[in-house]
């Protein structure tokens, strides 16, 4: 697969008083795309937790802003890896206009942690068969 990319409308509701989507909504986006990324890649996030107790957990995202995104804008969320780690990884986002115009760039840093007691949670090195994964997906990412 390499990079995963979702196509959207600009609704009525991801904008704020002025008229432009409201910040918080691209990141609820990058965060929806990460989630289908791992999930087209075979890493359902939520059935590891479920099934073997690990989870790719933040720490750390941020955005760069080039122009807001308005009203019934189509615009296309592209997602790939960009850095791997023994314990972290690196999803790198472009929100983009139908017609390529960026509108940010941004990322998400993930550790890879594994449940404890309650709500407890340790960051652990990536599993073998899941770095196996990941690092497929970083050279496509890199073709």
């Amino acid at each position: 697969m390499g990079t995963l990319t979702l196509r959207r409308r600009i609704t009525w509701g991801d904008l704020d008083a002025l008229g432009i989507v409201f910040y918080p909504r691209y990141y609820e986006w990058i965060d929806e795309a990460s989630h289908i990324f791992f999930n087209k890649i075979g890493l359902n996030l939520g059935r590891l937790l479920k099934e073997r107790e690990i989870i790719f957990a933040l720490v750390e995202t941020g955005c760069h802003y080039f122009r807001p995104g308005r009203y019934h804008d189509e615009i296309e969320i592209i997602t790939e890896l960009k850095d791997l780690g023994e314990k972290t990884l690196t999803l790198r986002h472009e929100i983009r206009l139908s017609g390529n115009e960026v509108l940010l760039e941004g990322y998400e840093k993930r550790i890879c942690v594994r449940r404890l007691e309650g709500t407890n949670f340790e960051a652990v090195p990536i599993p073998e068969d899941i770095l196996a994964v990941l690092r497929g997906q970083l050279q496509r990412g890199r073709r």
